[in-house]
């Protein structure tokens, strides 16, 4: 557990859970998800000592829950958002056995990149001077942001133009842009992996045989995007919630408020590129799957068509062919010694003739991409 108090020009990190408000500023109480469950006693009587209030049960559950989807719900004194994160995997330990128990991310096929993505939620309790925070285990976004916390508090970073979070709910939307965000630095080899199958699929001289990957990727991406729908939906309901309040001390009075509503239409808009994307992705893989099968049409029909055209120049000579192998008594020329020769020329003028106007039709043509 790490707790982090946040305040104007200063951010101080303790590894105990206080039991008391500081003055000024505000607490961030980061844990992971066994880690909540094991200890959700004490944190229940330090939220009651400090907000005057407890997590209700059903989102103590919510918070615990690993499969749970993006939602935004509420009380009258604290909110609940659960956001679902799109980053690299990791499994989930124990605190007090080796060995995982849970799995931040469901089995999945297709790419690599795909089968690394975790989809892991991450609970959020945003009270009006404390966040509590419920993590996957090793979650990446947490020792990201907490590091850059630190170090935003710096002289030097503040110098740069690198504010402090002025509010829990702000701290918060932070924490769910840099989430949203480690999908987007994820979709360039996401992106090359899927150009790379499209290329197999459309290449005249390969063949595809990578069906069960191209299928699971599909079903990724499709799973992917009823993600990214929970996840606009939730905080679509938290933007509504938010334009209800009203300017108080804890969210900044009416300036900190609006920038909090400019926060969260600006986290909605970088969910949206990512639903975007990752439907642009399962178009592609759609439309690549059906470029090949077109292609491997047109290739069959170039074959019939060379196939049809060769039977049409032998039709004429096997006709030349049969009318000499007729059992009648008198068959011009043949009785003659230069017969054969005339006969043979014959069907070598006759298939001359055809292949010159087969090949001006372009029924021989050579095609550009075989």
């Amino acid at each position: 557990m790490r707790v982090f108090h946040v305040q104007s020009g200063a951010i101080a990190e303790s590894a105990s859970l206080p039991m008391t408000l500081p003055p000024k500023g505000f607490l961030w109480i980061a844990c992971g998800r066994r880690e909540f469950e094991l200890e959700h006693g004490n944190v229940q009587a330090a939220l009651q000592v400090m907000c005057g209030t407890t997590l209700v049960d059903l989102h103590v559950s919510d918070l615990i829950n690993n499969q749970l989807p993006s939602h935004y719900d509420y009380t009258s004194q604290y909110d609940i958002v659960v956001f679902r994160r799109l980053a690299a995997g990791h499994t989930e330990h124990d605190i007090e056995q080796n060995g995982p128990t849970h799995t931040g991310a469901q089995r999945r096929g297709g790419p690599p990149v795909l089968r690394r993505i975790d989809t892991s939620p991450v609970g959020f309790a945003v009270f009006d001077r404390v966040l509590l925070t419920v993590h996957p285990a090793g979650c990446t976004v947490l020792d990201q942001y907490s590091a850059r916390l630190l170090a935003s508090a710096s002289a030097a970073s503040r110098a740069a133009g690198l504010n402090l979070p002025i509010s829990p709910a702000d701290l918060m939307l932070r924490i769910i842009n840099q989430m949203v965000d480690g999908y987007l630095d994820l979709r360039r080899e996401l992106t090359r992996q899927l150009d790379h199958w499209q290329a197999e699929l459309l290449h005249p001289k390969t063949r595809f045989n990578n069906w069960s990957s191209l299928l699971d990727a599909r079903i990724s991406l499709h799973h992917l995007d009823e993600i990214c729908e929970d996840q606009r939906s939730a905080i679509q309901d938290w933007i509504e919630a938010v334009g209800g309040w009203e300017p108080n001390e804890a969210t900044g009075g009416q300036r900190g408020l609006e920038l909090l509503r400019v926060r969260s239409r600006d986290v909605l808009e970088h969910i949206e590129r990512v639903v975007h994307h990752v439907r642009r992705l399962e178009q592609n893989a759609e439309t690549a799957v059906q470029m090949h099968f077109s292609a491997q049409s047109n290739r069959t029909n170039d074959i019939m068509r060379t196939l049809t055209a060769l039977t049409a120049i032998f039709l004429p000579l096997n006709l030349i062919a049969g009318i000499f192998g007729m059992n009648f008594d008198f068959i011009p020329l043949i009785h003659l010694e230069t017969g054969f020769w005339w006969a043979l020329g014959s069907m070598a003028l006759t298939t001359v003739a055809l292949v010159a106007v087969f090949w001006r039709k372009r029924y021989l043509a050579r095609s550009a991409g075989r």
